[in-house]
């Protein structure tokens, strides 16, 4: 059985997961984990369950091994964080350029002055 589910932290549509849910299962936008109370129908929203015979879940949005989960179904909304990551890497797309990685631009910009940087962002536009 496979249905189509949004990230409860990101909102993106997550497509293809088999059921019964692994426990490993992330979301391919931002890694969170999705065998998670939040995505469970027995959430109360208040981080309780409204499942009685489930064990207490100290970290309601990490994996866990609840006999009891059933996936909730609901929608969860884009954060605008990944929003604007989605409306960058289309901007980029349009123009032709690649969409910037967050971890390449933090760790090869690291030791630069900005200075520096501003140099090696001209001589990248100018091809030298």
């Amino acid at each position: 059985m496979s249905k189509v589910l949004s990230c409860w932290k990101c909102g993106n549509k997550i497509e293809n997961i088999i059921f019964p849910m692994s426990r490993r299962e992330e979301c391919d936008a931002c890694n969170a984990d999705l065998h998670v109370c939040v995505m469970c129908k027995e959430y109360d929203g208040r981080g309780g369950c409204n499942e009685p015979r489930a064990e207490h879940v100290s970290d309601t949005e990490k994996a866990n091994f609840c006999d009891y989960f059933s996936v909730s179904g609901k929608e969860f909304a884009q954060s605008q964080d990944h929003k604007a990551k989605q409306a960058k890497a289309k901007l980029a797309a349009l123009f032709g350029d690649e969409p910037e990685s967050d971890v390449a631009a933090s760790n090869d910009n690291s030791e630069l002055t900005p200075a520096q940087i501003a140099e090696q962002k001209l001589r990248d536009l100018l091809g030298d």
